[in-house]
């Protein structure tokens, strides 16, 4: 039966032992019949050095980004979604950073804490709703609703934005190195600011408006060519 190893982390980010981990990944990969991974093939992707390497001892399908979420055509409702994530306790430190800041923002914000509890909690503060989490459903709409999304830069949250092509500010967790390469990517290719989670002030939401946000590729996968493995 064929096997497929299905990943982005082509090059795995871990300081000064990157190469040993990378090394190591590779070779679990290389044991695997296709290695697909979730991104275009050309220099216009979204991984970057993480998902694209110049030699590889494994056949390499890039098959687009994936994202459960779809683009739809609304208004805005919010000017600021937040889109909280993540381990603790670096979580709850963010949340405490943009409650504290954003209390100060002229405009509304939609704030999910992404702490998923027994019972949806909703509650508002002036200028902000604050949810404890959200259905996918739910959450789809919400950000087809916003007009810019404040959250951490992982992988799968850049695919679900690239998709919905949204404008983004990125707050990477603090010491997660894969993070902290795919925030300053996309700073230095003009599509996202970010900025370091202790360093966040309400005034340096000023700066996108000197980026473009995520724009569409125009690429669809072809999963029946990629299945016709099995």
């Amino acid at each position: 039966m064929p096997c497929v190893f299905l990943t982005h982390q082509l090059k795995v980010l871990s300081g000064a032992t990157t190469w040993l981990s990378s090394k190591i990944h590779q070779n679990i990969i290389s044991k695997f019949n296709e290695c697909w991974v979730p991104d275009y093939a050309g220099s216009n992707n979204i991984s970057g050095d993480l998902g694209h390497t110049k030699t590889s001892n494994y056949t390499l399908k890039y098959i687009g980004p994936l994202s459960r979420f779809e683009k739809q055509n609304h208004s805005y409702k919010y000017n600021i979604l937040v889109l909280l994530s993540g381990p603790e306790p670096q979580r709850g430190y963010l949340e405490t950073i943009l409650l504290e800041e954003l209390k100060l923002y002229d405009g509304k914000i939609l704030f999910v804490k992404g702490t998923v509890e027994n019972e949806q909690i909703i509650v508002v503060k002036n200028n902000i709703t604050i949810y404890n989490f959200m259905t996918s459903a739910h959450l789809n709409t919400a950000l087809n609703e916003s007009d810019l999304v404040i959250s951490r830069s992982g992988y799968t949250t850049i695919m679900d934005l690239a998709k919905l092509e949204k404008k983004a500010f990125f707050i990477p967790t603090p010491g997660q190195f894969e993070q902290e390469y795919l925030a300053k990517k996309i700073k230095q290719e003009g599509i996202a600011y970010n900025c370091k989670q202790d360093d966040f002030k309400i005034e340096l939401l000023a700066e996108t408006k000197h980026y473009s946000g995520f724009k569409s590729y125009g690429f669809e996968s072809d999963f029946k060519d990629l299945f016709s493995l099995f």
